[in-house]
């Protein structure tokens, strides 16, 4: 009786992120094509003594062209980006990568630290020979703000696209801590426990992300709709106050838009990726 109780908690707590719209559209393109694009690199231990972590990734396009790299939001993987791989943006090389703790990435567990996820995006951009487009979806776009922060001579662009920023628009559902509890947790699929922890910990994590956004140097082009209801339009208003060190700061409003913009917005991501492209300071 028990482990049945255990199994409804965890099928509540799925249901709640389906609600809650974690249960995502996809992209058109089968995510079994992608296999012949993956790719994978060893980064060190996150911390002191603990062994190294895998980075899978998925990469098509020029291989010597400037790299756009998509990081995707919680739950994700590297194959939501699958529409963009298969058919490229022109004159790009695109590496979609799952981040750590989702899909064909390290380590099993939750990685809830922005500056560890950062690394990892940041372990994926070119050398100095040639520049970078950091674009981040949702849980995504700080990611890629901090990385583009604490890299700013290897990235030409950030496009952030949906991104949650501000601390204060941050929510839990009660079922949340449920998930958090040692046995729930134990029979939740990885993304959905991984995902779960990630949002339990996100509003520390971006107040302390705060001042390192005024580090961000390179053109930023954000892209919201505003009728997301998952990560509010407001983040907007946050991200233009405090992205004070960007030499330019353009935003795309997408009336009557959701959340869900690499699928049910794909031409406006796409032109968002065209005009980042030549963006300049």
């Amino acid at each position: 009786m028990r482990f049945r109780s255990l199994l409804r908690a965890a099928g509540l707590i799925a249901v709640a992120f389906g609600a809650a719209g974690c249960g995502v559209p996809g992209p058109a393109t089968p995510a079994a094509t992608m296999e012949p694009l993956r790719r994978s690199l060893s980064l060190g231990g996150l911390a002191e003594g603990e062994p190294p972590v895998t980075v899978s990734y998925l990469t098509a396009g020029d291989p010597a062209a400037a790299r756009l790299i998509l990081v995707h939001g919680t739950p994700g993987a590297a194959d939501g980006w699958a529409d963009f791989l298969a058919d490229p943006p022109p004159g790009l090389e695109v590496v979609a990568l799952d981040r750590l703790g989702f899909g064909e990435s390290g380590p099993e567990g939750a990685v809830t630290d922005l500056a560890d996820q950062a690394d990892a995006v940041a372990a994926l951009l070119p050398d100095g020979s040639r520049p970078a487009i950091l674009l981040g979806h949702s849980l995504g776009g700080p990611i890629a703000a901090l990385a583009a922060a604490r890299h700013p001579e290897r990235v030409r662009a950030l496009i952030l696209l949906a991104a949650s920023l501000d601390p204060g628009l941050e929510r839990i559902h009660p079922l949340q801590h449920v998930g958090a509890w040692a046995p729930v947790r134990a029979v939740l699929p990885r993304p959905i426990r991984n995902a779960n922890a990630e949002l339990l910990a996100l509003k520390p994590e971006l107040e302390a992300l705060r001042p390192e956004l005024a580090l961000v140097r390179c053109p930023v082009l954000i892209v919201h709709g505003t009728e997301d209801d998952l990560v509010p339009f407001s983040n907007v208003a946050y991200a233009e106050a405090h992205l004070t060190g960007a030499c330019r700061v353009e935003t795309v409003i997408l009336d009557g838009a959701d959340h869900f913009l690499p699928w049910n917005a794909a031409p406006t991501v796409r032109a968002a990726i065209a005009r980042a492209e030549g963006m300049a300071c």
